[in-house]
């Protein structure tokens, strides 16, 4: 099997993870830590440990330590302000898995497109199910179509930043 071949079946199966975890957290509101936080260690090590990987290995330590770090923060604020969470921390460990397998570059392009995505999809949701604008819905959903877009079309998400991935 050619490095191709197997750059496929890698992506394929970090693409189904990501499918699979929408569809969980479209159903439950929640995105298990038995795929969560297997998917950010196999991320580190894919990169930290192969030649055919996907970004250098110290991007990929800063992007899942800055991948959960960055929706902690923003659940942090969020909690002082209204006094209950904002945001899961099923999401910050999936952006976390995004980072790992992405690098740290790809977390800014991700994060636009997941929340334009669940600015759009959240709008929906709440008239879809006849719901206030204070009705939770979830956002792993928003940030698998994100991670899915930087899988197979990178150059959508790398463009957004001044830099250029490694």
């Amino acid at each position: 099997m050619g490095s191709q071949e197997l750059i496929f079946l890698i992506q394929a199966a970090l693409i189904a993870s990501l499918i699979y975890l929408a569809y969980v957290d479209l159903r439950s509101f929640r995105l298990p830590n038995l795929i969560t936080l297997p998917i950010i260690l196999t991320g580190i090590g894919f990169n930290c440990f192969s030649d055919l990987r996907f970004t250098d290995p110290w991007s990929a330590l800063l992007g899942a330590f800055f991948g959960y770090s960055f929706l902690w923060l923003v659940n942090l604020i969020y909690r002082a302000v209204k006094n209950h969470n904002g945001i899961g921390m099923g999401d910050a460990k999936l952006l976390a898995g995004l980072g790992a397998w992405l690098g740290c570059n790809s977390l800014p392009g991700i994060l636009l497109f997941a929340s334009v995505a669940g600015l759009i999809g959240g709008m929906i949701w709440l008239k879809w199910n006849k719901q206030n604008r204070q009705k939770a819905f979830p956002f792993g959903p928003f940030l698998a179509i994100a991670g899915i877009i930087a899988v197979l079309w990178p150059q959508l998400v790398y463009p957004i930043l001044p830099i250029s991935p490694i």
